[in-house]
């Protein structure tokens, strides 16, 4: 029970942390397009898509469900899963015209580059805590040689 509660709390903070970048999204594209008002019905929708995206980088990238998996195939699985509910939701609250290949090719490709960034940062900030343990831990051994 107390694992399952941790995870509860983990997964609570992943979607709060995800809705708070949905919605800087959000007020980017209100920036650039000049819209004034923020919608409810949008940050509902966003809500509910931080709530399913966090849910499924837990399965994707924890070893809640998925044990042992290479990170580029967890990174698959999290497009194949996430790209379409993000795209549902984009069609049911009507973020864009639905209708135009374009608007949906512009939503595909920002959300490739998103997820190319994010890669590249994990990438890069597992490298650099690698590295400082890695350190740390030969810090340790040559110390625990010269004590013996």
């Amino acid at each position: 029970m107390k694992k399952f509660l941790k995870g509860l709390i983990e997964w609570k903070m992943s979607a709060c942390a995800l809705f708070t970048a949905t919605v800087f999204i959000y007020l980017f594209f209100c920036l650039i397009y000049d819209n004034r008002e923020v919608s409810t019905a949008m940050l509902w929708g966003l809500f509910w898509v931080s709530v399913a995206g966090s849910l499924i980088q837990a399965v994707c990238f924890s070893d809640w469900i998925i044990k042992k998996m290479r990170y580029t195939w967890r990174s698959l699985l999290f497009v194949l899963l996430f790209l379409p509910v993000l795209s549902f939701a984009a069609w049911k609250a009507e973020w864009f015209p639905a209708d135009q290949t374009g608007a949906w090719v512009m939503f595909i490709g920002i959300f490739f580059l998103i997820f190319l960034v994010m890669t590249v940062g994990f990438d890069i900030y597992f490298q650099v805590t690698g590295r400082k343990y890695d350190g740390l831990i030969g810090q340790y051994r040559k110390k625990k040689e010269e004590d013996e």
